[in-house]
């Protein structure tokens, strides 16, 4: 097994309340990293796992998605975007830092700091399964679908 753990940050989800891993009791749990709500990437990522959500609850599988945006900002995509799934607000980046995707990139020449669009398989346990960086996000879902096929 890899090292990651989930750590016990205080952090919220879209309608402001606090999350409480302690009660994700799915076979697996996908927390997907993203830069930000309602831009083309992120919203073709979003809208992949949610084309793919009965399969996904069919693989028991709690998907979280995570970003610095704001609770209010996830709660509208969400409603454009009929997500069933949580969105978590980390503007501080205590998760981001945590798992390391806060990193620097660059576009056009310049240099900013933003999130890696990342993901990370855990277990029942919460135990880390597998991790995936730099995702492409329409492939995203389906590669983490037959990983967690492989591991039946």
């Amino acid at each position: 097994m890899l090292k990651i753990q989930i750590p016990p940050v205080q952090i919220v989800d879209q309608n402001n309340d606090p999350i409480d891993w302690s009660s994700i009791r799915s076979k697996y749990l996908l927390l997907y990293f993203y830069p930000k709500d309602m831009t083309p990437g992120c919203t073709t990522q979003a809208c992949k796992i949610t084309e793919s959500w009965r399969e996904l609850q069919a693989l028991d599988c709690h998907v979280i998605g995570i970003s610095k945006d704001s609770p209010r900002r996830h709660k509208t995509f969400i409603e454009k975007y009929d997500l069933p799934f949580t969105l978590l607000s980390d503007p501080e980046g205590k998760l981001c830092e945590h798992f390391d995707v806060w990193i620097k990139k660059s576009m056009f020449g310049k240099s900013y700091m933003g999130i890696e669009r990342s993901s990370f398989l855990f277990d029942q346990n919460h135990e880390l399964l597998h991790a995936w960086r730099k995702v492409k996000p329409a492939d995203h879902i389906a590669d983490v679908m037959a990983f967690i096929h492989s591991q039946d």
